[in-house]
């Protein structure tokens, strides 16, 4: 079990997702699976909202506004690792303070009880406010209507998986086909490749 822990607000909170991303399988071993804790939690003055074009939320700092997540605990350094490949470089992972819900509410938050207040990491993001949507985005309409694109057996884990054996690790990810993490992890197997022939 790992050190780190971290407030997830998105795609991560389904834990299939999450487990695809840590452990390169959404069903991984019971041993594998019970080495994370994931609880309820709220950020408090931060609002998550749509991203343009895409089935994933950003998440950025707002006065009087409150984001539901989930809070995990027993990551590792190369669940980090892993995690920051998936996030990319729209976003920034930065100390926050969250509330664990004691008991959940609705979607709304209404009948949250919230208890111990923890500090932790999240994921901000950085890429630009006119790449947002006005409108929050769903979670629930995530799981419903998109979810099965995230983790099924699509081609844009290969080449997330690939790039990561080639560093000696299994991470991956699920954002990087044709977009700015592949880039970033062709990059990096590059960087080996170089790193090799010396």
């Amino acid at each position: 079990m790992g050190d780190h822990s971290a407030f997830f607000y998105g795609t991560l909170m389904e834990p299939r997702i999450l487990r695809r991303v840590c452990y390169g399988t959404s069903t991984p071993t019971p041993f594998q699976a019970s080495l994370l804790t994931i609880r309820p939690a709220v950020l408090h003055h931060h609002c998550r909202h749509k991203v343009l074009y895409h089935d994933y939320p950003a998440q950025i700092p707002q006065v009087n506004s409150s984001v539901r997540g989930t809070y995990v605990q027993g990551l590792t350094d190369g669940d980090i690792f892993r995690l920051d490949i998936f996030e990319g470089d729209e976003y920034e992972r930065r100390k926050v303070k969250i509330r664990i819900l004691d008991v959940e509410g609705n979607e709304a938050g209404e009948g949250n009880v919230e208890g111990e207040e923890v500090e932790t990491e999240t994921y901000i993001w950085v890429a630009g406010n006119e790449k947002l949507e006005d409108g929050e985005w769903d979670f629930g309409e995530f799981r419903r209507e998109k979810m099965q694109n995230w983790i099924g057996g699509r081609d844009e884990y290969d080449e997330i998986d690939e790039a990561v054996r080639v560093r000696e690790s299994d991470p991956t990810g699920g954002r990087g086909m044709n977009g700015s993490i592949t880039e970033r992890l062709e990059g990096k197997k590059g960087e080996k490749v170089l790193e090799s022939a010396v």
